[in-house]
């Protein structure tokens, strides 16, 4: 059994861990522990306090409890309004914290396009424009190429928690870029899980999402190779291993 942690803001999304951890299908277990996500806003001053080490730590007891291996803090916007330097002081907090490797989403985003080997990526950010400017810069630091994006304005996760199949399908519709060669929806709290086959048939490129790229970075902080096509382009690039 191979158990990873994850530390989630609140209350959105987090049954796509639950779904994704049946769609994985093999001796793997996902632990969700829930923050506390103080004030519940797309807006800088929320998002840094929701992503200050001390809420961050409160957590990770439970999950070496669970006995977890690795712990990836599932929050894009909590730890790439830190900045590249920032974020990366955050997981290594985390780090030291839960005695186990760290990461974050904003991490995940960046380990993931590296491994699927594109350099220009389109952003459909649920963000107001402002917190999504942010999330560009945070991969143009990592030396991605952003051609564009698009903030749909929301404030809190909450309501985008209540998004279903045809909003997340539109968004992503409507932030495509022809010159792109990723999608990329950043937001844990949109439920992606069950629609990424159809997203990357509909655009005809691979798209990443918050949830699945969390899940996959955990699997790479434990060096576990997993092979999951209904999770989209990033998780059919490792053999088969499961029975």
């Amino acid at each position: 059994m191979t158990a990873l942690g994850f530390l989630y803001p609140g209350h959105s999304a987090e049954d796509d861990y639950q779904r994704m951890e049946h769609m994985l299908g093999s001796d793997i277990r996902l632990d969700v522990v829930h923050t506390d996500i103080g004030e519940d806003a797309h807006r800088v001053d929320a998002l840094l306090e929701m992503g200050s080490p001390d809420r961050l730590a409160a957590g990770v007891e439970q999950l070496r409890l669970c006995g977890a291996e690795a712990v990836v803090w599932a929050c894009t916007s909590g730890s790439f309004v830190y900045g590249w330097e920032g974020a990366h002081d955050q997981v290594r907090d985390l780090a030291r914290a839960a005695g186990m490797p760290a990461s974050s989403t904003s991490f995940a985003f960046v380990h993931a396009v590296r491994e699927l080997g594109v350099r220009r990526v389109a952003i459909g950010a649920t963000y107001p424009a402002d917190v999504a400017e942010l999330f560009a810069e945070f991969l143009g630091a990592a030396g991605v190429e952003v051609t564009g994006f698009r903030g749909a304005g929301i404030i809190t996760a909450a309501e985008v928690g209540e998004w279903n199949e045809e909003d997340v399908r539109a968004l992503a519709q409507e932030s495509d870029a022809p010159e792109a060669e990723a999608l990329l929806l950043p937001d844990t709290a949109l439920h992606t899980a069950s629609h990424i086959e159809k997203l990357e048939s509909q655009l005809a490129k691979p798209v990443l999402t918050a949830n699945q790229v969390t899940v996959w970075e955990a699997l790479r902080l434990t060096t576990r190779k997993v092979n999951a096509p209904s999770l989209g382009t990033l998780f059919t690039r490792e053999p088969v291993t499961q029975a």
